[in-house]
C-alpha cells in the first residue's frame, strides 16, 4: 500500500494478519530507504515494527495512551498515524521530529529524549484517569536497557503499590544503545528463557478447560494472576514488585502479539507484556551490530552499510579523539578508570574498554549511580574519568553536587556533545551544563578550542586535585602535528590578535574560537579576540585589562547566556565595579529545536557572521 496515504490507524482494524505482515515488510523497506538519506535511529525502529502494529489494531490512539519510552523507535508509530509523507523531513530544520512530538499528532501524548520516564509519565496518566472517572488504556512501551535507570524502578515501585490498570509493554532485545548489563539484565535472561507464550498457550486451554470458569478465563482473562499465573507464569522481577506479568512473547508475530495485547487489556490492574524483539531486524549490518553503531546514523548507503560522509585523514570526532587521549594517559597511569552510563559507543570508549576491561565501567542507564560511583573511586585513592552526554549529566546533577564537588574530589567529567548538537534537537542540546555546573564551589570548568589543547586539558585535569570538567562537542576536529601534552594553568585564557589600539575584543570558547580568530585575522580587523578555555574560574586578569583598555566587549557563546560565561563575567565586573561594556551573543529564555548547528546558529542571530557584525560597528 502507498504508505503516504495513511491518516491514522483505524485501517489495521479491517487487515488480516497476512496483510499486517506484508505492512511489516513495506514499512521496513520505507525506513531503511528513508533513514538512508537522513540519518536517524534505525535499529531500534527496524525491531518494533511488528508490535507497533500490533498495538494500534489492539488499542484505540489518541483515547488510549500509547507512547514510547525515549520515542527513539516511534517511526513506525508516526508512519501509521498519518506522518509518512513528511519523513523526508526526518530530524531536518522545521521537519518531523526523531522523536514522540505533541505538537505533530494528537496521537503522541507524552514526549521524551532521555530514557525511562515512561512509567513514572503512565502512573501520572492513570492516577488522572481514575480521578476523572475515565476508562482509557495507558501503555506504555520500554525497553530492557531503560529497567537500569532508578527511575523505572522507582516508578515500578509505586505502580506496584497502586495497582492501577495499565499495561506495561516490557521491549526486550538485549540491546539499549549497545549491549545491556546488570544484575537486572541476569534476571531478563531468565525470564527469557522461560515458557514463550506460543508454548503455554496449549496449556492453558487444557488447565482453563477443567476449570468451571472454563472459556470465560481463557477468552477473557479476567481472574488472570488468582486464575493461571502460578500455573504458566513465573513473573522473576516483576512479580516481586507486584505487578502482574505474562509472556514471553515473540515480538514479530503479529497473531501472538493480538492474543496477548488483548488479554493484558481485560486485565485488572498493571500488567507487564514482555515482548521479545530483535533490534535492526530486516536489515543484516544492523541485525548482526553488538556494538550499537547502528542505533543511531547518519545517512549511508543501503547496498554497502557504509557512510555517505566519512571522516577525513587527519581528522577525528571530538568523543573519539577524547577516548583515545584518555587511552594514551591510562597506559601510564594505572590509576585511572573510565566509567560510562550506558555510552561505550556513542562515547568512544570502546578501545579503553577492550585495552583495560578491569578498568571500565557502564553502570547501564543510571547517570547518579554513574557520578557516585565515581566519587567512591575517587574517595579510595583512583582517577576516575566520568565520559557523559552534557544533557545525559542534567540527571546527574544532585550527584556531582553532593557527592563530588562538596567532597572536592578529583573526579574528570567529560562532557560529550556540549553545545548545539543539530538533529536530535530540544532534549539533546548541551547547552544547560555550564548553567548547571558553574555555581558549585571547587569545580573547574574547561572546553579547549582545538585538538592541542584538549590533549593539555585531559593531561592538566589529571595532573590536579579538584573536580574537573571538560566539555567538548559533536563534530569532528583535524588531529595531526600534535605536540606532546603539557599543563595549562587552571584559569588561564590566551588572549590573539592582542594590540592595546584594538577598540573591540570578542571573548569565546570552545570551537567557536577558531572560526572567529581566523575572520579577523584574514580580513586584519582590529579586534582582540580571547580563548576564554577556563570558564571556571575566570582569568580576572584578562577581564581587567580589557576594562583599562577601554575596550568594549562582546562576549559569544553557543550555551544558554543564563549562567554562562557572559553572566559569570558580568557577575564579576559588578561585584568589582569595573566599568567594562559587554555585549553578549548566546541563547536567550527559549528551547532550540532541530536543524544543522549552523542553521540553529543563524535563526537565533548567534552565527559568526551576526559576531563580526557587530563588532565591526564599534571598530
Amino acid at each position: 500500500m502507498n504508505l503516504s496515504t495513511i491518516k491514522n490507524p483505524d485501517f489495521l482494524k479491517f487487515m488480516t494478519v497476512e496483510e499486517m505482515n506484508a505492512l511489516s515488510a513495506e514499512i521496513r523497506k520505507f525506513l531503511i530507504d528513508n533513514i538512508s538519506k537522513t540519518g536517524g535511529h534505525l535499529a531500534s525502529n527496524l525491531g518494533v515494527v511488528e508490535l507497533t502494529i500490533a498495538l494500534h489494531y489492539v488499542f484505540n490512539t489518541p483515547k488510549d495512551k500509547v507512547f514510547f519510552d525515549v520515542g527513539h523507535q516511534c517511526y513506525t508509530h508516526k508512519i501509521l498515524t498519518g506522518r509518512a509523507s513528511q519523513f523526508p523531513t526526518l530530524r531536518q530544520y522545521k521537519g518531523l521530529s526523531g522523536f514522540q512530538k505533541r505538537c505533530e499528532s494528537e496521537h503522541d501524548v507524552w514526549e521524551a529524549g532521555h530514557s525511562s520516564t515512561s512509567l513514572s509519565a503512565a502512573m501520572g496518566m492513570a492516577v488522572a484517569r481514575d480521578l476523572s472517572n475515565e476508562s482509557y488504556q495507558i501503555v506504555p512501551v520500554i525497553g530492557d536497557g531503560a529497567f537500569s535507570s532508578g527511575m523505572a524502578l522507582e516508578a515500578l515501585n509505586e505502580i506496584g503499590s497502586e495497582r492501577r490498570k495499565m499495561v506495561i509493554v516490557f521491549n526486550d532485545n538485549k540491546m539499549s544503545i549497545s549491549r545491556n548489563v546488570g544484575a537486572l539484565t541476569s534476571g531478563f535472561s531468565r525470564l527469557r528463557s522461560s515458557k514463550t507464550y506460543t508454548q503455554i498457550k496449549a496449556n492453558m486451554k487444557k488447565n482453563l478447560r477443567t476449570n468451571s470458569l472454563g472459556s470465560s478465563i481463557y477468552n477473557g482473562l479476567k481472574a488472570f494472576k488468582d486464575s493461571i499465573k502460578d500455573v504458566v507464569i513465573d513473573g522473576g522481577v516483576f512479580e516481586e514488585f507486584n505487578v502482574d506479568y505474562i509472556g514471553p512473547v515473540d515480538g514479530h508475530n503479529i497473531h501472538d502479539l493480538i492474543q496477548v495485547l488483548r488479554a493484558a487489556s481485560m486485565h485488572d490492574g498493571p500488567i507487564v507484556v514482555h515482548v521479545i524483539t530483535q533490534k535492526g531486524r530486516g536489515y543484516l549490518p544492523c541485525e548482526t551490530d553488538r556494538e550499537g553503531k547502528w542505533h543511531g546514523v547518519g545517512p549511508f548507503d543501503v547496498q554497502t552499510g557504509k557512510p555517505l560522509v566519512e571522516i577525513p585523514e587527519g581528522w577525528s570526532s571530538w568523543g573519539g579523539f577524547m577516548g583515545d587521549e584518555l587511552c594514551r594517559l591510562a597506559e601510564k597511569n594505572e590509576d585511572i578508570i573510565a566509567i560510562t552510563p550506558a555510552m561505550v559507543t556513542g562515547s568512544f570508549l570502546n578501545r579503553f574498554f577492550a585495552s583495560y576491561p578491569k578498568r571500565s565501567f557502564d553502570c547501564g542507564i543510571a547517570e547518579e549511580h554513574a557520578a557516585t560511583f565515581s566519587a567512591g573511586l575517587a574517595v579510595s585513592g583512583k582517577r576516575p574519568f566520568l565520559d557523559i552526554y552534557s544533557s545525559f549529566l542534567q540527571r546527574a546533577y544532585d550527584q556531582i553536587n553532593h557527592d563530588i564537588c562538596r567532597m572536592d574530589l578529583p573526579v574528570v567529567i567529560g562532557i560529550d556533545h556540549a553545545g548545539l548538537v543539530g538533529d536530535d534537537g530540544e532534549t539533546h542540546h548541551g547547552v544547560f551544563d555550564i548553567g548547571i555546573l558553574r555555581p558549585l564551589p571547587n569545580l573547574i570548568i574547561a572546553e579547549p578550542m582545538n585538538a592541542q589543547e584538549a590533549r593539555d586539558l585531559l593531561y592538566s585535569a589529571f595532573s590536579q586535585k579538584h573536580p574537573y570538567a571538560i566539555r567538548f562537542p559533536k563534530g569532528k576536529i583535524p588531529t595531526s602535528d600534535l605536540e606532546e601534552a603539557k599543563l595549562i594553568e587552571t584559569g588561564t585564557w590566551e588572549v590573539f590578535n592582542d594590540s592595546p589600539e584594538n577598540k573591540v575584543c570578542i571573548m569565546t570558547y570552545g570551537d567557536l574560537v577558531s572560526p572567529v580568530l581566523e575572520k579577523v585575522t584574514v580580513n586584519s580587523l582590529p579586534v582582540t579576540v580571547v580563548n576564554c578555555r577556563f570558564i571556571k574560574p575566570l582569568d580576572t586578569s584578562v577581564i581587567e585589562r580589557m576594562a583599562a583598555e577601554n575596550k568594549k566587549v562582546i562576549v559569544y557563546e553557543s550555551d544558554m547566556k543564563a549562567g554562562g560565561l557572559s553572566s559569570a563575567i558580568l557577575e564579576y565586573i559588578n561585584d568589582e565595579k569595573i566599568n567594562l561594556n559587554v555585549r553578549r551573543f548566546g541563547i536567550g529564555d527559549e528551547y532550540i529545536g532541530q536543524g544543522s548547528i549552523n542553521q540553529l546558529r543563524k535563526e537565533i542571530h548567534i552565527d559568526l557572521s551576526a559576531v563580526i557584525s557587530e563588532a565591526l560597528k564599534e571598530c
